[in-house]
């Protein structure tokens, strides 16, 4: 098996030939691990975006064990998305900013697999051109992202200065964002942190993981939680928990507790899924148990410290009126 990592940032793919890969033509082996089609894998080696131990070789070269091979992928050709009439969960609107509430199974913004359909589309439909354009054509506005599975509050910035404040108010730390999660297990405390760096996963890029490898590239992420009920069904327990993020990182809550043991329940990528609960409440499931539900920031113009609150989607409602329907300490 090859073994690599991800630079994101750069949009380079590393890899290291394996025993099992000596005599492997280049192009198969780059085909295979950076999964695009062969013809594709001969184009870049051709262009010389491939390596084989820092110098370009042929397509045909074949590989011995321990050659580094290094892949730099393309940026992708930026398409301006389109206005597109989807309805819009607005919770505040002004002339600087737009608050919604995400619904499950909404892309924030346009991408490969997802070119249509998304929160970027329904936002030009419903502002115009009054959107910051700090975002370029494919992020116009957006400051912050969720993923599709996770609902929620985001804000949206609806000028290039409102962008900019609100960016700066993510890296300092003032925008408060918290999250209601159902985590698979019974957490031992009340409250804890986790702070733990994420980076791109060293096997399957698709996937953020925990990384304390100096040599791979990830990112300082703290998230802080706390025990807002307890559940017990089906053979096993579950914790509904408050988490506040103090970095915002790709899958961070998910990666977060599944790397203390506790996957969000219904996270196919990062283990909560496949419980009994699970299989007997598949129509209330839908991805990972996770909503942004509060959000704390400054208004960028006017310095008002302003709240929003969005209520659970009611498919994740009902999973947490079964689950702990009997703890006296939830709120009505």
């Amino acid at each position: 098996m090859s073994m690599w990592n991800n630079d994101a940032e750069a949009n380079v793919l590393c890899f290291v030939a394996q025993a099992e890969d000596k005599g492997t033509r280049l192009d198969q082996f780059v085909a295979t691990c950076a999964e695009l089609t062969r013809s594709a894998a001969a184009r870049l080696i051709e262009e010389g975006a491939v390596t084989v131990n820092g110098k370009t070789v042929a397509k045909n070269y074949k590989l011995n064990k321990g050659d580094a091979v290094e892949v730099t992928l393309p940026e992708p050709e930026a398409s301006e998305a389109l206005p597109e009439n989807i309805p819009l969960d607005i919770v505040f609107e002004d002339d600087d900013i737009i608050v919604v509430n995400k619904p499950i199974g909404m892309v924030v913004h346009p991408a490969a697999g997802n070119p249509t359909g998304t929160l970027v589309n329904a936002l030009l439909y419903h502002c115009g051109t009054s959107l910051s354009g700090v975002g370029g054509v494919i992020r116009p506005g957006i400051v912050h992202r969720i993923d599709k599975d996770t609902s929620g509050l985001l804000v949206v910035a609806k000028n290039d200065e409102a962008h900019l404040a609100l960016s700066a108010q993510l890296k300092g730390h003032h925008i408060s964002r918290i999250y209601t999660a159902i985590a698979v297990g019974n957490f031992r405390e009340e409250s804890g942190t986790v702070d733990a760096p994420i980076g791109r996963h060293p096997v399957d890029r698709k996937k953020m993981a925990v990384i304390h490898n100096s040599e791979l590239r990830s990112r300082d992420a703290v998230t802080h939680w706390s025990v807002l009920a307890r559940g017990e069904a089906d053979g096993n327990n579950f914790t509904l928990l408050r988490c506040q993020l103090e970095t915002g990182r790709t899958h961070q809550i998910r990666v977060h507790m599944a790397s203390v043991g506790h996957p969000l329940l219904g996270d196919t990528v990062y283990g909560g899924a496949n419980t009994r609960f699970e299989s007997r409440h598949r129509s209330s499931i839908i991805g990972q148990c996770l909503h942004a539900g509060e959000l704390r920031l400054t208004h960028p113009r006017t310095g008002e410290e302003m709240q929003f609150f969005a209520p659970m989607p009611q498919n994740m409602q009902h999973v947490v009126d079964i689950l702990f329907k009997n703890n006296e300490n939830l709120e009505e």
